[in-house]
């Protein structure tokens, strides 16, 4: 058996595959993450928990392939982007990780625009100043927590943390480097981002591509996961862009819908498209792109009510949704502010038009109807910028 390990670090879980070349995925696990939400427009998670996920997920992929640590040739590991784990120099975590729909930085946004005035960011960086980007992340825990970032080494994404938690080097894949609004379309450090946040370019660690060998599987990770010390370990990368690669997301026009704890829609293109709505990923294909727009809430917001109201499984929810009528609620669904293409990390989430009458069941279509809606907005961005879909797949159950 030639077998690799393939981790996706997910906002609202952990899934382990085990893929052999030949036969394609032989035993899939996988763990729920919680979102911590401690304040209104915060979005965390627990870096242990991810960790715990992790080796869990491993042990139990293993163990239904009925497979062991010599047959496994390397451990891939992508994941959410661009979230923001602060770490010391051994690779520590310093505080719970800021997931890339947390909303508090939006004062610094506001005076990073202001110093920034003069710069074409949407040019220079693939992406206008919003929420996803890490600078006003950094200027935030700066001014609110000086101790964790006087004693902060690197910044690191959540798939390139677990990577080194599990023996790796410390580095930063490519497209967390590109959507972290740090770095240039073309590579270099934006340095004019990083002097109006006062960010030494010492905490950016250096940036991998996908496929890139960043270490081996340390002793002790080979002791928690059960997996043979020296192990390779390879960048894998951003979960949307790989989604959209695996869904055949390869040709100009073609899209993927990405139902994740986010809403993700990208499309191929053979230009550096840049608009202020939407954001640019580089395709694993040199010489492609795609631009993309992220909704803050997509499968988050479907957890929090599938939560709020009693826990129910989701397909009793969707059956006592389909016999509603539609439209009969209004959801605005901005409960962690909006990304792209609205850009407001202060908008918050709405029910409106509700009476007496209603149930769960309208509020929960009300959910569905504006994830719909608002992935037919970036829709429209893309058609007001005169780019074509002409095939779309969708993903990851939604």
């Amino acid at each position: 058996m030639s077998v690799t390990v393939r981790i996706d670090v997910g906002t609202t879980g952990t899934k382990t595959v085990l893929f052999d070349p030949s036969r394609g995925i032989v035993a899939q696990a996988s763990r729920e993450t919680t979102l911590l939400s401690p304040a209104p427009g915060f979005a965390e998670a627990d870096t242990a928990q991810w960790l715990t996920n992790v080796i869990d997920s491993i042990r139990e992929a293993l163990s239904l392939a009925n497979a062991g640590a010599g047959d496994i040739d390397a451990i891939a590991v992508s994941g959410m982007v661009p979230a923001v784990v602060p770490v010391d120099g051994r690779g520590n975590p310093l505080r719970k990780a800021i997931l890339q729909n947390d909303a508090r930085a939006h004062h610094e946004i506001g005076q990073l625009a202001a110093a920034l005035a003069d710069v074409d960011l949407v040019s220079l960086t693939g992406s206008a100043l919003t929420q996803q980007s890490v600078a006003p992340t950094v200027v935030w825990l700066a001014h609110h927590e000086p101790d964790v970032y006087a004693k902060t080494e690197h910044l690191v994404g959540s798939y390139d943390w677990v990577l080194s938690a599990l023996g790796a080097d410390i580095h930063v894949e490519h497209n967390w480097a590109l959507e972290s609004g740090l770095f240039t379309i073309d590579g270099g450090l934006a340095d004019a981002v990083l002097r109006a946040a006062d960010l030494d370019a010492d905490l950016l660690p250096p940036v991998r591509h996908p496929g890139n060998q960043v270490g081996v599987l340390s002793p002790e990770a080979a002791d928690w996961t059960g997996l043979r010390a020296g192990t390779a370990l390879i960048v894998g990368g951003a979960d949307h862009v790989l989604s959209a690669y695996a869904a055949g997301v390869n040709d100009p026009g073609d899209a993927l819908v990405k139902l994740g704890g986010a809403g993700d829609i990208l499309v191929a293109s053979d230009a550096k498209v840049t608009d202020e709505r939407l954001y640019l990923d580089a395709h694993p294909v040199p010489g492609r792109w795609l631009p993309n727009g992220c909704m803050a809430t997509s499968g988050s917001l479907i957890r929090w009510f599938q939560a709020l109201v009693g826990g129910d499984e989701l397909a009793a929810l969707d059956a006592e949704a389909a016999r509603c009528a539609p439209g009969e609620v209004l959801c605005l669904p901005y409960f962690l502010g909006e990304k792209t293409p609205i850009n407001d990390p202060d908008l918050r989430g709405v029910f409106a038009g509700m009476h007496l009458g209603h149930t769960r069941a309208d509020l929960y279509r009300s959910v569905l109807e504006a994830i719909a809606f608002g992935f037919r907005h970036h829709v429209d961005v893309f058609a007001d910028i005169s780019i074509p879909l002409t095939k779309t797949m969708i993903t990851n159950g939604g």
